[in-house]
């Protein structure tokens, strides 16, 4: 389990969640099979050194793919999964081997043999379930992918919000919500409803460990604010003399409440400045501490009236804290209307329903992620992330890198061939430049037999074993050794020909850096017990003491 999971915790029930809690284990490993790499109107087979990346493929096998390159690597995760509205057609396909899961796929993924509609509909009872089945295995794996500074953006609806506030408090810890965020979706609500005409849809944010980082909202110039505000706690501060500025008459002011403040000691003013530091007591939004912090920043504060209610000021332009309404009048945001309208002007209609607009998604990554950082969308849909990483970096010459998988048949000629055209410019727009590779999944690791398949790369089979040991990226390496990790030497003698023996000879052959102590995978071994305890080596037999994650 994870580990902020309590006791006390309130957790949700639901068929099928004994078996689907630990699937995430159980997904076989699959390599990635490079396609092309793209950059600006070239296609080539070369892969790039730039990593954006989109993968065509599950995307609960595509996130186990990437474990060996990216756990506890991706900075920023932005997700759009069905809302499981009952009219979406999404399936639950994942390949549970329990006969509760798979009674549930003779009824969905087998219906389409019969030529019937595979949907997941309103009519299921059991389309909750089914939900959550599907989603639990995936935020599991995108807990392991996100930094430990990471945050996780999650657009939802309400036919699933209330459940995947639950599990993500399950599985990333209620400590860790950071807020839910409603994005102004239409400005045209449908009229039909006699219920409720629903402008915003929720989009839940959850960081990977508290790192008390500031929300950057964007820049705001410098005009005076309020410091009372009446949903705080009572707090007594203490204003130095030369730190605030009175625009009251001058004379005598005595200690007692002064509408919504109160003042603890007599003070005289004289042309804007008090004789001692000021005592006020009231509601006020920061503590001493954030105060003194202001203070030595250069913030100032001002009396405007006898009622005594402080105001600062700050200079230039500072970082805002967002705002949870996320709209065209709060920040600029843009509205499925507008996100439709761009994909027409990319592709010439509107072959994709209810796009995210690539503002959203620009102002979200903005909000804790650098020039840098490592930004994943696991349901890419028509691939507004990545037209978002492109956006942002040519406005800032950053260097963010995307991950896209999408899973449906459109992978490449909708979520690719957009990125492509963002790259290069459409109906008049200039383009982003940049590039990226295009993957797909390709074969399990180990074979049905739980051998080593000999059909992967053997680089991919060192990659994968480097990664079980240390967590760390692989580099390549022509020799046997993998690597150096805690002054420990790592080797695989592995040959798809013939069996491998750890011996004298082969110790001799492969063994060139001194190490504290010795791992050695190979088929069999032939050395004496004792030697390996005097020489710190030991031996891992393949594929038996391969580890599967």
């Amino acid at each position: 389990m994870y580990p902020f999971f309590r006791e006390d915790m309130p957790t949700l029930h639901w068929i099928g969640k004994e078996k689907i809690i630990n699937h995430h284990l159980e997904v076989p490993y699959r390599v990635l099979n490079h396609h092309y790499n793209f950059t600006g109107k070239n296609t080539v087979r070369k892969r790039s050194s730039q990593d954006n990346m989109i993968i065509h493929g599950d995307n609960l096998e595509a996130l186990k793919s990437l474990l060996p390159k990216y756990e506890g690597k991706v900075n920023c995760i932005y997700i759009d999964p069905p809302y499981n509205t009952g009219n979406e057609g999404w399936t639950y396909n994942d390949n549970v081997n329990h006969p509760k899961i798979k009674k549930w796929l003779e009824k969905t993924l087998s219906a389409h043999t019969a030529g019937k509609d595979a949907g997941i509909g309103l009519d299921d009872l059991t389309r909750h379930d089914k939900w959550l089945c599907m989603i639990y295995p995936r935020l599991a794996l995108l807990h392991k992918l996100l930094a430990p500074d990471g945050v996780i953006f999650i657009s939802i609806d309400d036919n699933e919000v209330a459940h995947l506030k639950i599990v993500l408090d399950e599985i990333f810890g209620a400590n860790n919500f950071l807020a839910t965020f409603y994005w102004k979706r239409t400005s045209t609500p449908p009229s039909l409803s006699n219920v409720v005409r629903k402008k915003l849809e929720p989009l839940i944010c959850y960081q990977k460990t508290d790192t008390k980082k500031q929300f950057n909202g964007g820049n705001s110039e410098g005009g005076d604010m309020p410091l009372l505000n009446a949903g705080n706690a009572l707090t007594t501060l203490n204003f130095g003399k030369e730190n605030i500025f009175f625009k009251v008459k001058d004379g005598i002011y005595r200690k007692g409440i002064y509408d919504k403040t109160t003042l603890l000691e007599d003070i005289e003013i004289a042309n804007g400045q008090a004789d001692k530091d000021i005592l006020l007591q009231g509601n006020f939004k920061w503590t001493q501490d954030t105060l003194t912090r202001e203070i030595s920043e250069g913030t100032r504060f001002f009396v405007k009236s006898e009622k005594f209610s402080v105001r600062y000021q700050r200079d230039g332009e500072r970082i805002k804290t967002p705002s949870n309404i996320v709209s065209k009048e709060e920040c600029n945001i843009e509205t499925n209307e507008d996100a439709a309208k761009q994909i027409e002007h990319i592709f010439g209609d509107r072959r994709f329903s209810f796009p995210k607009p690539a503002s959203l998604i620009q102002y979200l990554i903005n909000f804790m992620c650098d020039k840098n950082s490592v930004i994943l969308d696991s349901f890419a849909g028509s691939g507004t992330t990545a037209e978002a990483v492109l956006n942002l970096n040519k406005l800032d010459d950053g260097n963010r890198k995307f991950i896209l998988i999408e899973m449906e048949d459109y992978a490449e000629s909708i979520t690719a061939e957009r990125v492509k055209r963002t790259i290069d410019g459409y109906s008049g727009k200039e383009g982003t430049n940049g590039s990226f590779d295009f993957y797909s999944l390709g074969a399990t690791l180990f074979d049905e037999e739980n051998n080593l398949n000999e059909e992967v790369e053997t680089e991919k089979i060192r990659e994968y074993i480097w990664f079980n040991e240390t967590r760390k990226p692989y580099k390549i390496s022509k020799s046997a050794c993998l690597g150096m990790y805690n002054n420990t030497g790592y080797y695989f003698l592995y040959n798809k020909e013939e069996a491998t023996s750890l011996d004298y000879s082969a110790l001799a052959k492969h063994v060139k850096t001194k190490a504290e102590y010795y791992i050695v995978y190979a088929d069999k071994c032939l050395l004496p017990e004792s030697f390996m305890q005097l020489n710190n080596i030991e031996f891992k037999k393949i594929p038996r003491d391969i580890t599967r994650f």
